[in-house]
């Protein structure tokens, strides 16, 4: 009997394990059933039992009537009753986005195949000549001192070149005068200039983004297309476009700016229109916009467009010369003088053809802007913060190379290669992220899940990066002057943290949030069942969807502990050998993941919205997946360059541990205690195991930031590493080679100094005297004093006189004060 009773157990798991179907189960259970009772001596009386407990169990789970009579029409009322009726905005939200590699994470059962299967796009010739001429350029161009402490704005030159060569029309096609490049192309230019200057990347991302092009591509009239595509193109028209009010940041639907519809006066005619009001803050590009987007609640008290008063948020797009249109003061972000500024208006009257998309889409703001949006937010953060992250990755090797204390560079130090680790494995984790974020954009997708992924964790990478660069350059980080690549960088970190949805929020609301509706293989489909009219219809979908979901819990459940104890060994994974211990990881975190996330949703119902800490650690479990997913098929796609296993190895190692520390905390918070302890005995039925990266491997991937490699290429690629003038991290690049071989040098040198064979303080006389004793030879001699000199220039800093701080200070705040509209 006891064979009998496991044989039967184990046809369950294996079923739940395989996602085997009831069907399936319950012919495989009978004929072991058949089975023992024709060749088992298992007692008449207990046979009798098993048949008696199965025949009843099979009946109602295989007979549709019976199972919606005895079990899902009680499942259905409970259902009802614990969740809420989706909003009209909530059903908006989740109906923008689209579905991609996030919903085989989300499942359980990630088929890798399907990732490592899609072709990954590359520039094409037109793209890659723009972002090797054009955009080297624009950044040769670039004098973050004077943006910053000086003008308080780009050069006339640097706007004049940036409209010419048409960098505010990427994504506007060809045929309206843009350059119609894709998604990877945008980011590209975004990750080169915006690791420059923190002021240029957001000048060229917001028309690239809601500027408003992307609204007029997706719904603008044809009117409006060609009234305005080809100005924005080419910089002629300079967009902004005002969401946030003083009220109403985050919670965008809060909207308190009104349109009325009403007849008025227009250019001499009585037109139909709407009478606006409005507050809007924080607007990037308002202080030299000459055309303004504009997001309000549109009524209708007369019913002069139907029988619907509240119509709902709109957008529209009002010329600068509109009268009543009131573009504000300057803001001052954090001492980074990107033109951004308010915008208000007053009971404005404009005709309704002046809606995005025509009158046609009044009320169906909400909408557009949520889809457009996840494309934006897709790539514009995630892009210029990788190509900070990238920047810094590579300045700060070379600094801790060139920078020398104790007779020794700096990165050679354990306390600073530790930090050196952290930024290769940020940049290369951001990196992957971005890339397969915005290559999602390029295949069809509308990523809202992972572009709130992408925008939370490459900008929180980012400034871990720089925090980290800033505490290896010391002193160089923090004085500001014209040598200081970096302390811009730190001190805008927060900006875009803030901005396009703050961080907080996009962890704590959005990424589980909608990813547990949107993503998930059946709670989105099981809302709209059970809210289906014809009762009879309703209970047929919701009972086919609860015991599929059912299944798949119990699947997920039984995978996740299996594939604990043995690693993943029975998951379908790619078969390199350094790589599939990743893959087996992920597919069971995955699983595990799975689990958590329906037990979670289960417990809380719609009560989950308020259990922000919870929501925001299943975000983090769910983004720490898709990161270590975008990092293997990076490396996949690059060939699996052995050389880069140390840096793959150190992010995926540190996302494990993050995404497992985010597994302990749910169930650390999860509240009975009882399930809480069923759960952690599925997850992590062997303890906690995931560690941080060790110190040796934490070495040597500090090590790659220390010399020109091919790896390190790879990390840092798509910044501007030319030598130009004044360009400090050009200079570093072309010295570090140099630094490199006078190494040895300069130890026969400091042996010499030890021995006493030569003396001296001043480095130029020490060369001078080992030339003469014959220690170095005369081109040795010239190479020393050519790093020495160099370095110098390199780690010096700047200083001012009071006169020039006050001048610079005086010249900032008057700018700052005037509005400043530039024309076309």
């Amino acid at each position: 009997m006891t064979w009998l009773i496991l044989a039967l157990l184990a046809t369950l798991v294996i079923s739940a394990y395989t996602s085997a179907t009831l069907r399936t189960w319950t012919i495989s259970s009978a004929v072991i059933l058949v089975a023992g009772t024709l060749f088992l001596d298992a007692g008449w009386l207990g046979l009798t039992l098993l048949w008696l407990v199965f025949v009843p169990i099979a009946l109602v789970l295989n007979v549709p009537s019976l199972r919606q009579q005895w079990l899902s029409a009680a499942m259905l009322e409970a259902y009802l009753h614990m969740t809420p009726k989706l909003s009209p905005t909530e059903k908006i939200a989740l109906d923008a986005g689209t579905v991609g590699w996030e919903g085989e994470l989300f499942g359980g059962r990630p088929d890798w195949r399907k990732l490592l299967r899609r072709r990954t796009p590359e520039l094409t010739t037109e793209e890659r000549a723009f972002v090797n001429g054009p955009c080297e350029e624009a950044c040769s161009m670039i004098d973050e001192w004077q943006i910053c402490h000086v003008d308080a704005d780009l050069s006339a030159a640097l706007w004049d070149f940036l409209k010419k060569e048409k960098f505010f029309g990427m994504i506007i096609p060809k045929s309206y005068g843009g350059l119609g490049f894709s998604a990877l192309a945008h980011r590209a230019v975004l990750q080169k200039v915006g690791g420059m200057s923190a002021v240029v990347g957001s000048t060229v991302a917001v028309p690239n983004s809601l500027g408003p092009a992307e609204l007029l591509l997706q719904y603008g009239t044809e009117e409006q297309k060609d009234h305005y595509l080809p100005r924005l193109a080419i910089g002629e028209e300079i967009p902004c476009f005002g969401l946030t009010a003083p009220t109403a940041g985050s919670d965008a639907t809060s909207i308190p700016d009104t349109g009325v519809v009403c007849k008025g006066q227009w250019q001499g005619e009585e037109v139909l229109g709407m009478r606006l009001t409005f507050d809007k803050r924080y607007i990037t590009l308002a202080p030299v916009a000459t055309v303004v987007g504009l997001a309000f609640r549109l009524y209708d008290p007369e019913g002069l467009l139907g029988d619907q008063e509240d119509i709902g948020i709109s957008l529209a797009l009002l010329p600068r010369a509109t009268p009543g249109l009131e573009i504000g003061r300057r803001h001052l972000p954090l001492n980074s003088p990107f033109m951004n500024g308010p915008i208000r208006g007053e009971n404005i009257f404009v005709p309704l053809d002046m809606l995005i998309g025509g009158p046609e889409y009044a009320g169906q703001g909400w909408r557009m802007l949520v889809e457009c949006l996840s494309v934006g937010r897709a790539i514009s953060l995630p892009s210029n913060n990788t190509g900070g992250a990238k920047l810094a990755a590579l300045a700060t090797g070379a600094y801790a190379r060139i920078r020398q204390q104790f007779n020794l560079p700096i990165g050679r130090f354990e306390g600073v290669q530790e930090a050196l680790a952290r930024i290769a494995g940020n940049t290369y984790a951001a990196s992957a992220l971005s890339k397969m974020t915005a290559i999602a954009v390029d295949q069809g997708e509308k990523p809202a899940v992972p572009s709130a992924i992408a925008k939370y964790h490459a900008t929180e990478k980012a400034r871990a990066v720089v925090s980290d660069a800033m505490d290896i350059h010391g002193g160089k980080g923090i004085i500001l002057g014209p040598r200081n690549y970096l302390g811009r960088a730190w001190q805008v970190a927060p900006m875009s943290i803030t901005v396009e949805g703050a961080n907080i929020l996009t962890r704590s609301l959005m990424i589980f949030g909608q990813g547990a509706i949107r993503c998930h293989p059946y709670v989105l489909a099981e809302l709209e069942a059970a809210q289906i009219a014809d009762r009879g219809e309703r209970l047929r979908q919701f009972d086919q969807l609860l015991f599929a979901h059912i299944g798949h819990t119990i699947g997920n459940a039984c995978r996740a502990f299996w594939m604990s104890l043995g690693s993943g060994h029975l998951s379908t994974v790619p078969s390199d050998r350094d790589t599939r211990p990743y893959y087996r990881k992920l597919s069971r975190y995955s699983a595990a993941f799975a689990l958590l996330a329906d037990v979670v949703m289960l417990t809380f119902g719609g009560k989950l919205k308020q259990k922000e800490r919870i929501s925001g650690r299943l975000g983090d479990v769910l983004s720490q997946l898709y990161i270590s997913s975008a990092m293997l098929k990076r490396f996949e796609d690059q060939g699996r360059p052995a050389a880069d296993q140390p840096i793959l190895s150190w992010a995926f190692q540190d996302s494990m541990y993050q995404l497992q520390e985010a597994l302990r905390g749910v169930l650390a918070n999860y509240p009975n205690r009882f399930i809480a302890a069923l759960l952690r005995l599925v997850v992590f039925p062997l303890g906690l195991r995931e560690q941080q990266p060790n110190d040796r491997l934490g070495h040597k991937v500090a090590s790659l930031l220390l010399a020109p490699s091919a790896t390190r290429d790879r990390l840092t690629d798509g910044v501007y590493k030319t030598a130009s003038p004044g360009y400090v991290i050009g200079d570093m690049e072309a010295l570090l080679p140099q630094v490199i071989a006078a190494e040895p040098i300069q130890r026969r040198l400091d042996k010499a100094l030890r021995q006493g064979d030569i003396s001296g303080t001043d480095p130029g006389q020490i060369i001078t005297a080992a030339e003469a004793a014959k220690i170095i030879n005369k081109d040795e001699a010239r190479l020393l004093r050519e790093v020495h000199e160099r370095t110098m220039e390199i780690i010096a800093v700047d200083d001012f006189s009071d006169d020039e701080l006050r001048a610079a200070t005086s010249k900032l705040l008057q700018q700052s004060a005037r509005r400043r509209p530039r024309a076309a």
